[in-house]
C-alpha cells in the first residue's frame, strides 16, 4: 500500500456511517487510483435471490456439483451486475487479479464453473458494486467514515457473516466499537 492507494484492502465502515446501505458493511477495494475506486461488499447477505434462481435467470443449467452459493449485496451501483471474488487459483479471460492471491472475475463462465463445482476453491459472488468518483473515498476517509485493514481469507470467504465487521475492527485494534468517535481529528 506504498501508493497510498487501497486497492487489496478492507474498508470497514464507522459505527457512525449516516447512508444505511454501507451501515456496518466490510468492502473489499477491488480498484483504486488517482481516478476513482470500486469494491464490493463481503458482508450483506441478498436475501431475495437464490445461485439456483440466479442460474435459471441465465440459462446455465446447475448439475448440483456446487455448494450452496450465497449471493451478497456488492453495492448499490449496477445492482444486476454480477461479480465473482475469488482466490487466483482460477483465471480465465477476462479475470483481473487484485492483489496476489485474490481475482475478480464478472462473467457467466464462472458462473458455470462453480454450477458444475469446477470453479475457485473460495469464491464469493456479489450483485453490484460500490463506486467512488477521484478523490470521493478520500474525503469520505478523511470525514472518518472508514477504516481500512489488509485483506485476510477469513474476512473476505468467511461465512459467519454477521460477524466479520466486528472481527475486522478487531484487527485494527479496536476491541470495543462502541469507544469509536464519529468526530474526525485533523493536526
Amino acid at each position: 500500500m506504498s501508493s497510498g492507494y487501497l486497492e487489496g484492502q478492507i474498508l470497514i465502515a464507522m459505527p457512525t456511517m449516516a447512508d444505511p446501505r454501507f451501515a456496518r458493511t466490510l468492502i473489499y477495494m477491488c480498484a483504486h487510483n488517482a481516478d476513482g475506486a470500486m469494491g464490493l461488499v463481503i458482508n450483506k447477505p441478498l436475501e431475495s435471490l437464490t445461485f439456483d434462481e440466479l442460474l435459471e435467470q441465465l440459462e446455465v443449467e446447475p448439475n448440483g456439483a456446487h455448494t450452496d452459493v450465497q449471493i451478497h449485496f456488492g453495492g448499490p451501483v449496477e445492482s444486476g451486475r454480477g461479480f465473482v471474488l475469488h482466490t487466483a487459483d482460477f483465471m480465465q479471460e477476462g479475470t483481473l487479479v487484485v492483489d496476489g492471491d485474490i481475482a475478480l472475475t464478472a462473467t457467466v463462465d464462472v458462473l458455470r464453473e462453480m454450477a458444475r463445482g469446477a470453479g475457485p476453491r473460495h469464491s464469493m459472488l456479489a450483485l453490484g458494486y460500490a463506486g467512488w468518483a477521484a478523490g470521493q473515498l478520500e474525503s469520505e476517509i478523511q470525514e472518518n467514515a472508514w477504516l481500512h485493514v489488509p485483506a485476510d481469507p477469513d474476512l473476505l470467504f468467511g461465512v459467519d457473516l454477521e460477524d466479520k465487521w466486528e472481527l475486522a475492527l478487531k484487527k485494527v485494534g479496536v476491541a470495543d466499537f462502541n469507544k469509536l468517535s464519529g468526530a474526525a481529528g485533523h493536526a
